[in-house]
């Protein structure tokens, strides 16, 4: 029985119109955002602020004015918080990447008494909400004397992160073992077996690893908020609420630029990996 090519043509039209609009719903947010931190002060407060500025010109001068005014802050030193932000994200993904990428290779390839145990408790710790163990948390740092410094924020990542853990013990599923004990005959232990043949393979799921705990420690406010003490070492996230607090009135143009300059870094690294993000979360899971 033969298939309709008009209706088959709509029906993609239908769907493709469906996703544009979900698209738009998605994006507006950040459009407006982005228009009220173009605009000045009084059309950002006005009940009847425009979308569109009322020149390119206009929106280019206010614009340098309004990000000028949030990056030379007196009291809110957003590029600090902006280098506080990137030594802590990158010390997390890094730690993140290497034990995840450890630990998931024993859990997919090593055959070991329990293991299936150990994997059911690992994945039952991504039910704890931080809250709980946030003063547990508090009480062995600050016996440690990591209060009021950034250890607390990026040395737990070097322990591993259980999604992480999960995602990359999926991909490695999905190779091949035949790979590993050709491995083995030409004289590779476990460790020349990962950083030889599973870790090439496993690119695409490690970036997307790397891409989601960046994007955490990049918005994490809570854990900054309970272990920095001191309002130089302070994140982007904290920083803007601070900014936020400060000015009282809340002039929407400067604060739409604030949460501007934290958004965009987060969308452009997103747009830059975007296949291999995509590449990594539909190859993982597929084999368990």
């Amino acid at each position: 029985m033969s298939r309709n090519p008009i209706s088959g043509r709509a029906g993609r039209g239908v769907l493709h119109l469906a996703l544009l609009l979900c698209a738009m719903i998605a994006l507006f947010p950040v459009v407006y955002m982005v228009a009220i931190s173009l605009q000045p002060a009084e059309q950002a407060m006005s009940d009847a602020g425009m979308l569109l500025p009322a020149s390119p010109a206009s929106a280019a001068t206010d614009g340098m004015s309004n990000y000028g005014a949030v990056l030379t802050d007196g009291t809110v030193d957003f590029p600090l918080y902006l280098r506080n932000t990137l030594l802590i994200a990158l010390l997390s993904v890094g730690g993140v990447v290497v034990s995840s990428v450890i630990v998931a290779y024993g859990f997919a390839r090593i055959r070991w008494r329990g293991r299936g145990v150990c994997f059911v408790v690992m994945l039952a710790t991504m039910m704890i909400p931080f809250p709980v163990v946030m003063v547990p948390l508090f009480v062995i740092f600050r016996s440690l004397g990591w209060i009021g410094t950034f250890m607390p924020l990026w040395v737990p990542a070097w322990f591993g992160s259980a999604f992480s853990i999960f995602l990359l013990r999926q991909f490695y599923m999905t190779i091949p073992r035949e790979l590993d004990e050709a491995a083995r005959i030409d004289g590779c232990g476990h460790a020349g077996i990962l950083l030889r043949i599973l870790v090439p393979l496993s690119l695409p799921a490690i970036l997307v690893v790397g891409l989601l705990h960046f994007m955490f420690v990049w918005n994490d406010f809570l854990g900054p908020l309970v272990f920095l003490t001191h309002r130089d070492q302070y994140t982007l996230a904290l920083g803007l609420e601070l900014y936020m607090s400060r000015l009282g009135t809340t002039p929407w143009n400067l604060l739409m630029a604030a949460s501007t300059i934290m958004v965009v870094p987060v969308l452009l690294l997103f747009l830059f990996a975007q296949r291999s993000f995509i590449e990594g979360i539909s190859t993982s899971g597929v084999k368990g």
